[in-house]
């Protein structure tokens, strides 16, 4: 199927304690699964176009915008923890099942903060997943990364206050542009359609009062659970995900270091682990073909 030249449809859910923005890429023919597709830290579903309209003729696709990510306002319960996060994409989930829009257990895919969501989810809901891919997560690692070295020192309470605002008084084009050169191995291969339709989402959300909190917040909580010595910390919740899994990593992710791919295996009891040698953090975005055709031959 020829992919989407421009985002899939985008659509606000007013669900019981909070909504949710979401966009659709209706699936190929009726009856198929459904997938739901969860973003990383300062993302939107937008992040997933070009992976949706691959995966079109096999799965029915959603991709939500986090609270206080996209066009989701934050969560009534100012939760922004992986958890908080995963209780409104469980909560997305009912809510179409429900209106007959969605069949459940659910493929879940998630990106960075997006795949330590879906691991929340996973783990915790498993009546929810039918399997599980998770593209560069964020995961506790004891590997420290030149683009990541930095995110505890804006974590800090006061420090982030000052830094995140000063951040967002650059351009939309610089913000975006910068992102996609941290993030990619080669930004050159992202499309000028992506690069516009990120921009013009930058800017149209500049003015939304809580963009800072809601990345300081959601970036607070991720790292929470680095430091978590109980039962829930992320590697002992992979323990308990017994759906096919499939991880993601790029060898020149400068966020996350592929060399944590040795630990999937030991912790997820049905894994399998693929590392891309030219590709960085957003591998559903860089290549998008690759993501597709492992999902195809270990989850679908």
């Amino acid at each position: 199927m020829t992919l989407s030249l421009v985002a899939w449809p985008r659509e606000d859910h007013l669900l019981p304690t909070r909504t949710i923005s979401a966009r659709h890429a209706p699936g190929g023919s009726d009856g198929l699964p459904t997938a739901v597709f969860v973003h990383g830290l300062g993302g939107s579903s937008l992040n997933w176009t070009d992976l949706m309209g691959r995966l079109q003729e096999q799965v029915d696709g959603w991709a939500v915008d986090l609270g206080g990510f996209g066009w989701s306002p934050p969560p009534r319960d100012g939760d922004m923890s992986p958890a908080g996060h995963a209780r409104s994409v469980a909560e997305f989930i009912e809510f179409l099942v429900a209106g007959g829009r969605a069949k459940a257990p659910v493929h879940l895919f998630g990106n960075s903060l997006g795949g330590a969501v879906a691991l929340q989810l996973a783990a915790r809901r498993p009546d929810l997943v039918r399997t599980l891919t998770l593209v560069s997560p964020a995961l506790p690692s004891v590997f420290a990364t030149r683009s990541n070295i930095h995110l505890p020192v804006i974590a800090v309470p006061g420090i982030g206050e000052r830094l995140v605002p000063r951040y967002l008084e650059v351009d939309a084009a610089g913000r975006v542009q910068g992102t996609i050169d941290v993030t990619f191995a080669d930004p050159t291969r992202i499309s000028q359609q992506r690069l516009d339709e990120a921009e013009e989402e930058v800017r149209a959300r500049d003015h939304l009062p809580y963009v800072s909190d809601a990345f300081l917040r959601s970036l607070r909580g991720l790292l929470r659970t680095f430091v978590d010595p109980g039962p829930n910390r992320p590697w002992r919740l992979a323990r308990r995900v017994t759906c096919p899994t499939l991880v993601v990593y790029g060898r020149k992710d400068p966020l996350v270091d592929a060399r944590s791919a040795h630990r999937v295996t030991k912790h997820f009891p049905n894994a399998h682990v693929l590392v891309l040698p030219d590709c960085g953090h957003v591998a559903q975005m860089e290549h998008p073909e690759f993501v597709a055709a492992a999902w195809e031959r270990f989850c679908a």
